[in-house]
């Protein structure tokens, strides 16, 4: 950075409180969590918190937001070390099922949101609507590249299998919750690449 330029990287109190809100809101749900509570463990002053965040609302956004970037770098990785796109959906579901079998998993950050904030014209909302729109697209996309014509039906299969195993990941075995998740992935996988009858 030269003499002049702003420095654009975020204030370390800044990625305090989005750090401990990250944290505290994936494990104990957004709506439960007071600012003061996020205040304390993030050991910063109130006029910090809200130089850095107008409202809890817009908190709880960048909280959505980094859970997106976590899950899009995931998906971009996968994709990028695999030319193969049913390979790139492979290492995609593996990936989930490896996410369900980390400690602390607490189900899809985004569903748990959903339950919260039910209103479809709320902001919150509105984002988690955008990530799922996000990921369906990119699943679409590779689908489209195994048979066009049954992308779009596909690609809503995988979501919903997946939306599945997140739910019964933190209610049931993880280890089996993923086996039976990357099943099912492969299966939907066997019939996209199967020679067509006429």
């Amino acid at each position: 950075m030269t003499r002049g330029e702003p420095d654009s990287r975020p204030s370390e109190a800044r990625t305090r409180l989005l750090t401990t809100a990250t944290r505290i809101f994936y494990a104990h749900g957004i709506h439960s969590v007071g600012v003061d509570r996020i205040i304390a463990e993030a050991k910063v002053t109130r006029a910090t918190f809200y130089r850095h965040f107008a409202s809890k609302d817009d908190l709880i956004l960048a909280y959505l937001r980094e859970v997106h970037g976590v899950d899009r770098g995931a998906v971009e990785t996968a994709i990028a070390a695999n030319p193969s796109p049913a390979d790139s959906l492979l290492a995609i579901a593996r990936s989930i099922a490896q996410n369900i079998q980390s400690p602390g998993f607490r189900g899809c950050a985004f569903l748990n949101a959903a339950a919260e904030y039910p209103d479809t014209d709320h902001p919150v909302h509105q984002e988690i609507i955008a990530h799922r729109q996000w990921f369906l697209d990119t699943l679409t996309r590779l689908m489209a590249q195994i048979r066009e014509e049954t992308a779009d039906d596909a690609a809503r299969h995988f979501v919903m299998l997946r939306d599945g195993a997140m739910a019964a990941g933190c209610l049931y075995d993880p280890a089996l919750v993923s086996e039976t998740f990357l099943r099912g992935i492969e299966g939907l996988l066997r019939v996209g690449t199967s020679p067509r009858t006429t």
